[in-house]
C-alpha cells in the first residue's frame, strides 16, 4: 500500500540581512530562528504519533536545511526532488519595496502585466502539474506511513489552492502557508483531498522575516 499521508512543509526563517527576493539563489540557509522554527515542524510531526516513512526535500539549501530535524526524528535520509523547488522569478536577487526597490522602477513592470500567469515568472499551471506530480510518486516510493516533502511558501500553496478547487492565480499577500508550516493531504477516491494545516513555528515566529514572493 502507498504512503497515507503526504504532508507539505515550508522551510525555517532564511538568514537574509539585505531583505531580498531569494528565490532559486544559492547560499541562503537558515536562521538561527529558522532552526529552531524547522525542529518545531519535526516536533509536529512526531506529536502525531504517526510513522514517516518517506522524507523529501527541495534542492535549495534552506529546505535541505528545514529537512535534517525531520530526517533524525524518523531516521530517514531525505531525498531531493527537484519537481518541489521553488518557481524561477524575475525578481531574484532584488529588494521589492523600499527605497531602490524593484517595484518602484518602471522598467521592470513589465512583469506585472498579467498577475493571473503570472508573467515575473513560472505558471501556476507549471508549478502545480510539477508538484501533483512529485507527491504521487511519493505516495508511491513506500509501502506505508506517511511522507514529509520540505518545499517553499509558492509550490505549497497553488498546489493547496488547485487541490481544494479554486484557481491557482491569487494575491501573494494574503497566502496561509507560513515559515515551517504543514499542509496535509490524503490520496481518497484517485485524488489528493487536503486534511488540514498547522503552524507549528508561530509560537517563536513573531521576530521572524518572511520575504514572500510578488
Amino acid at each position: 500500500m502507498p504512503a497515507d499521508r503526504v504532508h507539505l512543509v515550508r522551510h525555517g526563517e532564511v538568514f537574509n540581512p539585505e531583505g531580498v527576493l531569494y528565490g532559486r539563489l544559492p547560499h541562503f540557509g537558515l536562521s538561527d530562528l529558522g532552526k529552531r522554527m524547522a525542529a518545531a515542524a519535526a516536533d509536529d510531526l512526531v506529536s502525531r504519533g504517526r510513522p514517516v516513512t518517506g522524507l523529501f526535500s527541495s534542492p535549495l539549501q534552506r529546505a535541505r536545511e528545514s529537512a535534517q530535524p525531520i530526517s533524525e526524528a524518523f531516521g530517514l535520509e531525505p531525498q531531493i526532488d527537484e519537481r518541489i523547488i521553488e518557481p524561477t522569478n524575475a525578481f531574484e536577487g532584488t529588494r521589492m519595496r523600499g527605497p531602490g526597490g524593484s517595484l518602484r522602477r518602471p522598467a521592470n513592470w513589465r512583469y506585472l502585466v498579467n498577475p493571473w500567469k503570472p508573467s515575473w515568472g513560472e505558471a501556476f499551471s507549471s508549478v502545480t502539474a510539477r508538484m501533483l506530480a512529485a507527491m504521487n510518486d511519493a505516495r508511491h516510493s513506500v509501502e506505508s506511513g506517511d511522507v514529509a516533502m520540505v518545499s517553499h511558501q509558492l509550490p505549497i500553496w497553488v498546489t493547496h489552492l488547485v487541490i481544494t478547487g479554486k484557481r491557482p492565480a491569487h494575491d501573494p499577500r494574503k497566502r496561509r502557508c507560513a515559515l515551517s508550516s504543514i499542509t496535509s493531504f490524503e490520496w481518497h477516491d484517485g485524488r489528493f483531498v487536503e486534511l488540514g494545516y498547522t503552524d507549528p513555528g508561530a509560537p517563536i515566529a513573531s521576530d521572524a522575516t518572511d520575504v514572500g514572493a510578488v
